[in-house]
Formats: structure tokens, sequence, C-alpha cells
């Protein structure tokens, strides 16, 4: 630990030597008030006048030679900074307080480049990115865990009875032991149905960048749903519709939808009728799951 901190503090003279002079990122080595010719206490006035007695001079309409325009590049650039009284306070700042590096730096990126970037630009490419990025992992995710699923025997035996109904056991019997070609696999891969706990198939409508788009179709449709749920379970005392039983079933067993649809529809009924989402009932039922667990072991 001492060793790092030392090592640390030996690089920091280093990292302060590579970069810049705070002041020396607005008009490079030159003090802009000398490029103009000003006093630092110049007013707005005298600045204008400054610029404008150097462009005639300097400009390259009237002045030809290539030293000349670069110096007008920097007349131009050191009258941007010091008419602005923003921009001005700022450079004024940096010549005052020359060690505030890192401060003085992200002040002028943010004063040249912060409002020249319209901030729904920048929102709407951050979640282009973002999305592609998401949807390039689930896309990467979901391929995986496919080849992992086809390695397995139970999917191999699925594509021996799929290709069995397919041909009424001829194939098989013509081949004897030999392994399945590899276009029938492809053609057999393509109608079975894979579903992988935990592993959901990419899709556009889950991605970061259309759910902000359909963000507010998505609140009124929650709005809408709240409302009707109140209106009828809690002013008009209806039971229970059987997909909304469901869904307090699935919610009280902190299930995810997945799983809850893996489970058979004998084993659902017998959870919706035991009422899970009674506080008691569910303490009940948390009882019930461990004695058979005891009973079990």
């Amino acid at each position: 630990m001492a060793a790092a901190s030392l090592l640390s503090f030996s690089l920091l003279p280093l990292l302060l030597l590579l970069l810049p002079v705070s002041n020396a990122i607005y008009c490079d080595e030159v003090d802009c008030y000398d490029l103009l010719g000003v006093k630092q206490d110049a007013n707005a006035s005298e600045i204008r006048k400054a610029y404008y007695k150097l462009s005639l001079e300097h400009h390259p309409d009237k002045n030809p030679d290539p030293e000349s325009r670069k110096l007008f590049i920097k007349i131009a650039n050191a009258y941007e900074i010091l008419k602005d009284e923003s921009t001005r306070g700022q450079y004024d700042y940096a010549i005052a307080h020359p060690e505030e590096v890192f401060y003085n730096t992200a002040q002028y990126y943010r004063a040249y480049y912060g409002h020249k970037t319209d901030p729904r630009a920048v929102l709407i490419g951050l979640l282009l990115i973002v999305s592609a990025f998401q949807y390039i992992n689930q896309l990467t995710r979901y391929s995986q865990a496919i080849e992992n699923v086809k390695q397995t025997p139970a999917y191999r035996n699925r594509l021996k009875a799929l290709e069995f109904e397919r041909t009424g056991g001829l194939s098989s019997k013509k081949k004897g032991h030999k392994q399945m070609d590899k276009k029938v696999e492809e053609e057999l891969s393509n109608e079975v149905e894979l579903q992988i706990q935990g592993v959901e198939k990419p899709s556009l409508w889950s991605l970061y960048g259309v759910q902000f788009i359909l963000l507010p179709y998505s609140i009124g449709k929650v709005l809408s749903w709240e409302i009707c749920w109140f209106w009828r379970y809690r002013v008009k005392k209806l039971p229970y519709a059987w997909e909304d039983a469901c869904y307090l079933t699935q919610k009280s067993l902190k299930i995810h939808a997945n799983t809850w649809q893996n489970i058979d529809d004998y084993r659902k009924e017998i959870l919706v009728m035991k009422r899970l989402w009674d506080k008691s009932n569910m303490e009940r039922h948390i009882a019930e799951m461990r004695k058979e667990s005891k009973r079990r072991k």
C-alpha cells in the first residue's frame, strides 16, 4: 500500500508536466490580451476596436502573407474569447489560478463544445449506442445458450423423434446407426422451439431506445390498468379473473413470468386456489413447503 502511494505521488508531477498550462488552451502559449494589444482591464469597446484595427492589417483579403493569415486566426480566436463576458471571466480565472489545471480545462471545453451540441442529439446518440450494445449482448448470450442446448442428449433425442414422426421411421431404418444428415438436422432444428430459462430471444421491443420512445404509451397503459384494477376489485369488489389471479399468485411467489409459464396448468390451479396474495395464506403455504421439504429429507 505504501509503495503504491509513493508511486502515485511520484507520477503526479510527471502528469502535471504533460498537461498544458490551463490558460494556454485558450490562445496557445500567447496571452489573449497581448494578441489584441490591450490590457487585461480593457473594456468591451476597446477590445472590439483593437480587433477591427488588427483585422484590417492581417485579414487574408488584405494581406496574402501566410504568416499573417496564421496570426489573424489567433487574433480572431482571442477576440472570440474576450468579447464574451462568460469566457473572458473563465480566461481571467485561469490566468489568476494556473494551478487549477483540471478545473480550468473542464471549463474551457464546456464553454466551447457544450453549447454547440444539441442535448437531444446527445441523448439520441447515447440511446442508439446503448441499445446496440444491449442487442449484441442479448444476441451473443442467446446464441451461446442455443449452442449449449444443442449439445445435450435431450435435444438430440427431440430431433430424432421429430425425424421419426416426419418419415415414419423409414429414414432411420435406411441410415441405421449413422449420424443424421446435416441438412436434415438443420431443417429439423428450425422446427424445434427452444425455451431456455434465464435467456430470452433478442427483441427490438426490449431495447432501451425503443422503450424510451414508447415511454408515454407505456405510462398511459400502466395508468389505465391501475384505474381498471382499482375500479373492478376495490370499488365493485368483483372476484379476480383467472389472468389477474395468476398475476397476483406469481407476484406473491416472487417468480419470473417465464418460470410461471413453465408450470403445468394443474399446479397453477392449485396455487391460485390457495389465494397466496393474502398474507396469512402465503405464510401457511411457506410452512407447508418447509414441512414437505423436511419430510423428503
